[in-house]
């Protein structure tokens, strides 16, 4: 019998309609205060109860069969059961104020993170990190529940891609196409490709002049590192406010000198770089497409390969390369990729290099299709 997880008041009293002894149950950061009086009329059986708030009344008379996981004293929660979104990663931030960013949710995590150590070595730090990380991951899969896999398609490129590029605006077109046919579209979450990845996504539904229209309210600030490059991404926001599209960054605080973008609806966003970057190529199951990018990039490439050369995950996935001159001349990885699988070294490779969106949404449809 599996745990049922309970991520709601709601759905607590729901349960309590059907009957008043709950048994393996995982009740995730809910405030148990505020139904008091049903709490002493309900009999638990070997739930879990993670980062609840559970008035003493009740918690001295809980079985021991169950288990209680408490708060910690982070500036986070280690039990969050939804996605983070820009609303609360940028709390605070006031357009026109970049220094505002100091005051966000995101920037104070982050200086905790550093001042803690990116490798932390208190066992009540590394603790909260990884109960934290197993949260997002379990709120990343509840929401991907909806979506058939192989609808799931991320995006890797380089976070110094400047808005204005070609390779930039080429993703998000890509992205915003894919997004209505149907795809969700996933990346890692950051500045550059991945932004990209999420404007495109988040435009979808308008027309392609949209893209040209928010890429020059973008171009005022190109990189990351450039004072007004989130002012510059909440006006577009402004200008176009709605968006009926879903797309996931997955970004982390190990990078954490690089914004999220608040482009993506959901953000899932992790303390363990190794953890995000296994996470997000394993649920791209619908094919990874790589954008122009350097060392991270690269690393994407080999895990990636691996993944499908031992089908870690029951079938391989296309790998898709943009910018053909990039990856056969400045960084020769497609070659070699080549190469090695022609001599079997490396197996059920599906590889290819495309110069024009029509090719690479052409071979993902098929795909998909299988």
């Amino acid at each position: 019998m599996h745990y049922q997880e309970v991520e709601s008041i709601a759905a607590f009293k729901k349960l309590l309609r059907k009957t008043s002894v709950l048994k393996k149950c995982a009740f995730q950061n809910l405030d148990f205060s505020q139904v008091q009086d049903l709490l002493h009329h309900t009999n638990f059986v070997d739930c879990i109860f993670l980062g609840c708030t559970i008035p003493d009344t009740v918690l001295k008379y809980l079985p021991e069969s169950n288990l209680i996981f408490p708060h910690l004293n982070v500036p986070f929660n280690p039990y969050i059961n939804k996605l983070y979104t820009r609303e609360i990663l940028y709390s605070d931030y006031v357009i026109g104020r970049p220094d505002s960013y100091e005051d966000t949710f995101d920037k104070k995590v982050y200086a905790h993170y550093l001042l803690q150590g990116k490798e932390a070595y208190d066992i009540g730090e590394t603790l909260a990190r990884r109960l934290h990380d197993h949260s997002v991951t379990d709120a990343l899969h509840d929401f991907l529940e909806r979506v058939e896999e192989k609808k799931i398609i991320a995006i890797m490129g380089g976070h110094h891609l400047a808005r204005t590029s070609n390779d930039y605006r080429m993703v998000a077109r890509l992205s915003k196409q894919l997004t209505e046919m149907g795809f969700l579209m996933v990346s890692g979450g950051g500045p550059g490709a991945m932004e990209a990845t999420h404007l495109g996504a988040w435009l979808a539904g308008r027309s392609i002049g949209t893209v040209d229209a928010a890429i020059s309210i973008l171009s005022k600030a190109p990189y990351y590192e450039d004072n007004l490059w989130l002012d510059t991404a909440f006006e577009v926001l402004r200008t176009y406010p709605r968006s009926q599209y879903e797309s996931i960054g997955i970004p982390t605080w190990h990078y954490g000198h690089e914004p999220a973008t608040p482009f993506a609806s959901r953000i899932a966003k992790y303390f363990a770089n190794s953890v995000r970057e296994d996470g997000l190529l394993t649920i791209a199951k619908g094919g990874v497409i790589f954008s122009p990018g350097s060392a991270g990039t690269i690393q994407e490439i080999f895990q990636d390969a691996t993944q499908n050369h031992y089908l870690s995950f029951g079938y391989a996935s296309p790998m898709v390369f943009l910018n053909q001159e990039y990856w056969e001349h400045e960084r020769p990885i497609y070659p070699l990729l080549k190469k090695m699988a022609d001599e079997g070294k490396y197996q059920n490779m599906l590889l290819s290099i495309c110069a024009t969106e029509k090719e690479v949404i052409q071979i993902l449809q098929q795909f998909s299709a299988q």
